[in-house]
């Protein structure tokens, strides 16, 4: 019998073409299905619980495969490191039932988006904040949140994926605008995120922070459920897949010792 592992990763996307794989191109999957291989002598498909594009990053990535045999789970989690570069890590391994998918049973996902608001970004920080010099208006931001959250039809907060998406409703659990000095923390928290849903709102939150668009337009621009210039899509390096929840046997634990 086969038994199913899940894993919960973190990573620096800046060096990497996302998470899926693809032809001639470095993608965490990739490496995470090569360190894998190399530890077990098994070929394994690593399925995620969703796709993070170029350049964005990690904290609490989840995913899972299957091994022919047991392992343990702290040497599991140590042998894949040991043949992981430095930006991508295994925080935890743990058991699953067969019917467990790290896409399919999470019942909701937390990303954060961190922006530095001042006039200089510390070059440390530049792989992992996405730099805003003009002054953010933080509660005209937090406005703004306040009819994006609930259930929505998020088509004008979406792009095109060049695949079928059959529906683009989505339940907003939590839309949050947190600041602290000049680094301001954006906290999106729904049951599912269409393609560049995240990088939209924030687009859309940092023009309302500057003054280019009123908190009232959130209202205006999801009833029209057309895409438009009007809703930029934010850059990838201050965003960061927080958090996968799931019900209970497969919470996130911190690391093992």
């Amino acid at each position: 019998m086969t038994q199913r592992y899940q894993i919960w990763v973190a990573y620096d996307g800046s060096a990497f073409a996302g998470w899926q794989v693809q032809p001639e191109k470095r993608t965490v999957q990739g490496e995470l299905e090569r360190a894998i291989r190399k530890l077990t002598g098994e070929t394994v498909k690593l399925h995620g619980s969703g796709r993070t594009d170029q350049g964005v990053h990690a904290r609490g990535q989840s995913a899972h495969f299957d091994l022919s045999r047991d392992w343990g789970l702290i040497n599991l989690r140590r042998g894949i490191n040991t043949y992981l570069p430095p930006d991508i890590r295994v925080l935890n391994a743990q058991q699953q039932t067969p019917h467990f998918h790290a896409r399919r049973s999470a019942v909701s996902k937390e990303y954060r988006y961190f922006i530095w608001n001042a006039e200089n970004l510390p070059p440390d920080l530049r792989h992992a904040r996405a730099h805003i010099r003009r002054p953010l208006n933080v509660d005209a931001m937090r406005k703004a949140c306040e009819a994006l959250i609930g259930r929505h039809d998020f088509a004008a907060f979406t792009a095109n994926p060049n695949r079928f998406v059959e529906s683009t409703v989505r339940h907003v659990m939590a839309l949050q605008v947190r600041k602290s000095g000049p680094e301001i923390v954006i906290i999106a928290k729904s049951d599912g995120f269409l393609y560049k849903m995240v990088r939209s709102l924030v687009g859309f939150l940092i023009r309302v922070g500057e003054g280019d668009l009123a908190p009232e337009e959130a209202g205006a621009i999801l009833k029209s459920g057309l895409r438009t210039a009007v809703v930029p899509t934010a850059p990838p390096q201050g965003l960061f897949l927080w958090k996968v929840n799931y019900g209970r046997g497969a919470t996130y634990v911190r690391n093992q010792h």
